[in-house]
């Protein structure tokens, strides 16, 4: 876009429902991969007051102690007493996991995709961690909560939060923080006289000790701070809201600032495109933009199920290319394996990493394969 604009990004903290149930689905995930490479995994956790739910199709030669690991999961969010409306000690857990169908089984084990689909990555050069700011800023804010909450620097807080940044930006150049909003569960004890609204107090604490350190740098005298804006957040958790595993993923990916192919990610072994495809996207991006062969750059795959080539290879730069996009599609197939098998290899997916990324975003952060720039030399050789 031309001229100024705003944009914004928003993220949810581990305690949130949805990510509950991705962390949970994710722990299920890790927990086969470590004992069954092999192992084929689809799980969808469900969460709501007192209840968590998993189902799903797993194959595997090991054993998953589901309600252990559930529980775990729970304690590790800090769901750890009745005060924040839901306890990792009593509530009640269902198993209603099921095997894989054999009709997907007979495509995936030739070295086809478990699946059709549309999968997009991104990487623009806006941030060191090549991702769009907003996103950016918005995940360290929830970050920074489970940090100090954790810490006990603000032992008032609980698990479940939200944060939301707006962003100015003049052409594609970020300028200004514009508004931030955060909304973090609480107990009573910073409650005003009347019961309905934390103090002033508070709010301001929070913002000193949660927003600045993230946002300083980039405000100025407008920027608008929004902090419990119904007034108390004391009710939080799956004692106010369901969670379902992969219903976050926005939040997940680039804050919108990109299409979104409709697969998530959470409680899906790499066999599955909408998660391991996904992942080579974002290789593929970054590495383009390390390269400096774009300042912005998206790529979208297409597959059929059982077929191991993808159907399309899409490359965009919004202008910003130092090459054809074409030449940069011809790049692209001849130094990515886009194969299933081929993508699990290069980017080492049969590791148990998942419970990791189930939190905070799965791009933009460091220890994940995906995020390693180690083609860009190569791509700017070939270019």
């Amino acid at each position: 876009m031309k001229g100024k604009y705003l944009f914004t990004s928003e993220s949810v903290g581990n305690g949130h429902p949805d990510k509950v149930c991705d962390q949970i689905s994710d722990s299920v995930l890790d927990a086969v991969l470590r004992d069954d490479p092999k192992g084929r995994v689809a799980c969808e956790s469900f969460v709501s007051m007192g209840l968590v739910i998993v189902g799903g199709e797993i194959t595997t030669t090991t054993y998953v102690d589901v309600h252990k690991l559930v529980r775990k999961v729970l304690l590790d969010i800090g769901y750890t007493h009745p005060k924040y409306g839901f306890d990792a000690n009593t509530c009640s857990i269902l198993n209603a996991i099921n095997r894989q169908s054999p009709d997907i089984s007979q495509g995936v084990d030739t070295g086809g995709a478990g699946d059709q689909g549309i999968m997009f990555g991104y990487a623009c050069d806006e941030t060191p961690e090549l991702m769009p700011l907003p996103i950016m800023l918005a995940h360290k804010l929830v970050k920074r909560v489970e940090d100090v909450r954790k810490s006990s620097e603000l032992d008032y807080l609980g698990p479940d939060c939200k944060s939301q940044v707006t962003i100015e930006y003049d052409g594609d150049k970020p300028m200004r923080v514009d508004a931030v909003v955060l909304a973090c569960q609480h107990t009573e004890k910073i409650l005003d006289k009347t019961g309905k609204k934390i103090t002033e107090k508070s709010k301001k604490e929070i913002i000193d000790t949660i927003a600045m350190p993230i946002v300083s740098k980039l405000i100025d005298k407008k920027t608008k701070f929004y902090v419990n804006e119904t007034g108390k957040f004391v009710v939080g958790g799956p004692q106010s809201d369901t969670g379902v595993t992969g219903r976050k993923i926005i939040v997940d990916t680039y804050g919108g600032v990109v299409p979104h192919g409709g697969g998530a990610f959470s409680g899906k072994d790499p066999t599955k495109v909408d998660r391991s495809a996904a992942y080579m996207c974002r290789y593929i991006t970054k590495n383009i933009v390390a390269a400096k062969l774009a300042k912005r750059c998206l790529v979208q795959l297409g597959y059929a199920i059982g077929k191991a080539e993808p159907v399309s290879v899409m490359v965009e730069t919004y202008g910003t290319s130092k090459i054809s996009e074409q030449k940069l599609v011809d790049l692209v197939t001849r130094h990515f394996d886009l194969t299933p098998r081929g993508i699990i290899s290069t980017l080492d997916l049969l590791t148990p990493v998942y419970l990791k990324t189930a939190a905070y975003g799965h791009f933009g952060r460091e220890g994940f394969t995906w995020e390693k720039t180690d083609k860009a030399d190569i791509l700017k050789k070939a270019a």
